[in-house]
C-alpha cells in the first residue's frame, strides 16, 4: 500500500489505515520504508551505489541498521509526505559527511590471537587492529558485504575521511593514509579516492561512493631549523591526497592550544604561518579540536574558508568540543562552516537525532544556512566485530592501559543511552535529511547542509 493512498482516507473512516500509518511511523523500519517506496519488506538491494534511489536506502536493511532506523523514527515521527520527500531528496543529492569514518570491518580474531601469542608488542597489536578494521573489507567477502550494505543504507556520496592518527609526526600520520589509499586503489568501482569537488560530483553521477582525506594533524619535521623546513611535508601530504588538516588535537602543540588544555593561550606565531601555508597549498584548516581562542585567532588569520568539521554549537551546550557564537561567526566570515557531529555527549539535550537537528537549526538560523554541515564523527561497525573480538581474547590482549597522551577529556556524569546512539547512527543519514524537511528547510537549503556547503568550501579553497 502506498503512503499517499493512506493520506486520502478520512480519519473517521480509517481505523485500519490509520493503524498502518502509526505502524509506519513507530514500528518496523523496513515496513515503514517499504510502505514509502512500494517495496515489499526485506526486498534485496538491487544497487548499492549512490545512484540507486530510495531502494538503495531502504532495501534489505540488516537488523542493526533497522534498529537504528527505528530509534530515529521514534524521535522524528515524520508524516508520510515528509518521510517520502526526505528520502527522495537524499537519494538525489550529493551527500557529503564533513568529517567521519567509512564503515569499519571486524578484525580477524584468529590472526589477532596468533600475533599476540607470538609475542607481538602493544604497538604491533594496535597497528594490526587498525589495519584490519580499515581494510579487511577489501579481501574478505563477508566484510565487504557489511561495508557495502552500510554505504548503501547511508546514501552518503563522500566522506571527509579521517586518514591520519592524531599527531604531527609524518610517519604517524601516513599510516591511516596508506590504509585508505589501499582501499580506494583496490575498490575504485565502489569507493574511489577524490581530491576535487568535480570528482565528488562525478562519483555521484557514476553511482559510486568516494573518500576525501583529512589528516588529524599538520605533518612537521620537528627539527625547528626554519619555518619553510618545518612545513615542507605539508605539500607532500597534499600531493598524497590530504585536503584538510587539524590544527591541534586535545593538547597544546606548537601551532596552538587544543580544546582540552586548561589554558587557552590561542594561536602561536608559528601557527599563523601554518595557516598561511595551508591557504597557499590548498588545504582546509580545521579547528574542530582546537581551543576556543586558538579557533578564533585561526579564523581571523585565514584568507580562505576555515572550518570546524565536526563540532557542536556552544550556544546550546558549551562542551570543550563545541564552538561558541564568537568563533562560529568568525568561521562564517571566512566562508567556512561548522559541521555538527553525532556525539550525544556533545549534543546534550535529549542527545538524539532531535538534538542534532537543534544544533543545525541554531547555526543555520543565527549564522546562515551556508555555514553549517554535518560531520558525523561516527562509523558503522561490522556486525561480526563482537564475535571476532571474542576469538582474539587472551590474557593481556584486552588489559587496561594508560590513557593516551593526546586525550584530555573532562569528567562528567553524562550517560549515552542506546536510543541516543542508535538515533544518530551513521547509517541514519537519510533520516537526517527527513528531519531537515520536517524543520521546514527548502530543498535548496537542505542540499547545502547535507553536502553543498562542503563542496563550495572545496572550490573556494582551490579544489
Amino acid at each position: 500500500m502506498q503512503v499517499s493512498r493512506l493520506l486520502l482516507i478520512p480519519e473517521e473512516t480509517c481505523n485500519l489505515a490509520c493503524m498502518e500509518r502509526r505502524d509506519l511511523l513507530r514500528g518496523s523500519v523496513p515496513l515503514a520504508m517499504a510502505a514509502t517506496t512500494g517495496l515489499p519488506s526485506g526486498t534485496a538491494r538491487a544497487d548499492t551505489g549512490t545512484g540507486g534511489g530510495i531502494q538503495a536506502l531502504t532495501g534489505g536493511l540488516n537488523p542493526v541498521i533497522q534498529r537504528c532506523r527505528d530509534a530515529a523514527l521514534k524521535t522524528l515521527q515524520p508524516t508520510d509526505r515528509d518521510l517520502e520527500h526526505g528520502l527522495e531528496l537524499h537519494a538525489d543529492s550529493v551527500v557529503f559527511d564533513s568529517y567521519g569514518f567509512s564503515p569499519r570491518a571486524a578484525i580477524d580474531g584468529d590472526a589477532m590471537k596468533a600475533a599476540a601469542m607470538a609475542g607481538a608488542s602493544d604497538i604491533e597489536i594496535k597497528d594490526l587492529r587498525e589495519e584490519m578494521t580499515m581494510t579487511r573489507y577489501v579481501t574478505d567477502e563477508t566484510e565487504r558485504a557489511e561495508y557495502e550494505a552500510a554505504w548503501a543504507a547511508s546514501g552518503v556520496t563522500c566522506i571527509f575521511q579521517n586518514a591520519g592518527e592524531e599527531g604531527q609526526d609524518p610517519l604517524r600520520l601516513i599510516k591511516r593514509l596508506s590504509r585508505f589509499t589501499f582501499a580506494t586503489d583496490m575498490m575504485p568501482e565502489f569507493v574511489s579516492k577524490e581530491v576535487t569537488a568535480e570528482g565528488v560530483e562525478a562519483a555521484k553521477k557514476a553511482g559510486r561512493h568516494c573518500l576525501l582525506f583529512t589528516g588529524n594533524g599538520v605533518p612537521l619535521t620537528q627539527q625547528w631549523v626554519s619555518i619553510p623546513d618545518e612545513l615542507r611535508y605539508l605539500k607532500v601530504f597534499y600531493h598524497l591526497g590530504i585536503r584538510m588538516m587539524h590544527l591541534t588535537y586535545q593538547r597544546r602543540n606548537m601551532i596552538g592550544d587544543g580544546c582540552g588544555e586548561k589554558t587557552d593561550a590561542g594561536l602561536s606565531d608559528f601557527g599563523e604561518e601554518v595557516i598561511r601555508e595551508m591557504n597557499r597549498v590548498g588545504v582546509i584548516p580545521d579547528c574542530a579540536h582546537s581551543g576556543w581562542k586558538t579557533s578564533l585567532e585561526g579564523a581571523k588569520i585565514s584568507e580562505k574558508p576555515y572550518v570546524a568539521s565536526h563540532s557542536v554549537a556552544g550556544g546550546i551546550f558549551p562542551h570543550i568540543r563545541s564552538k561558541p557564537d564568537e568563533v562560529i561567526k568568525a568561521i562564517a566570515d571566512t566562508g567556512g562552516f561548522v559541521g555538527i557531529c553525532c556525539i550525544p555527549r556533545y549534543l546534550r539535550g535529549a542527545g538524539d537525532i532531535g538534538a542534532l537537528l537543534d544544533h543545525i537549526d541554531y547555526v543555520a538560523k543565527k549564522f546562515g544556512v551556508d555555514h553549517v554541515a554535518i560531520g558525523t564523527d561516527v562509523a558503522y561497525n561490522s556486525r561480526n566485530s563482537s564475535d571476532e573480538r571474542k576469538k582474539a581474547a587472551i590474557a593481556g590482549l584486552g588489559r587496561k592501559r594508560r590513557a593516551e597522551f593526546r586525550s584530555l577529556w573532562p569528567n562528567d556524569d553524562f550517560v549515552t543511552t542506546p536510543h541516543m546512539a542508535d538515533s544518530v547512527a551513521w547509517t541514519n543519514w537519510p533520516l537526517f535529511t527527513v528531519g531537515l524537511v520536517q524543520r521546514g528547510y527548502s530543498d535548496e537549503e537542505i542540499r547545502k547542509i547535507i553536502g553543498g556547503n562542503v563542496l563550495r568550501v572545496m572550490r573556494d579553497t582551490g579544489m
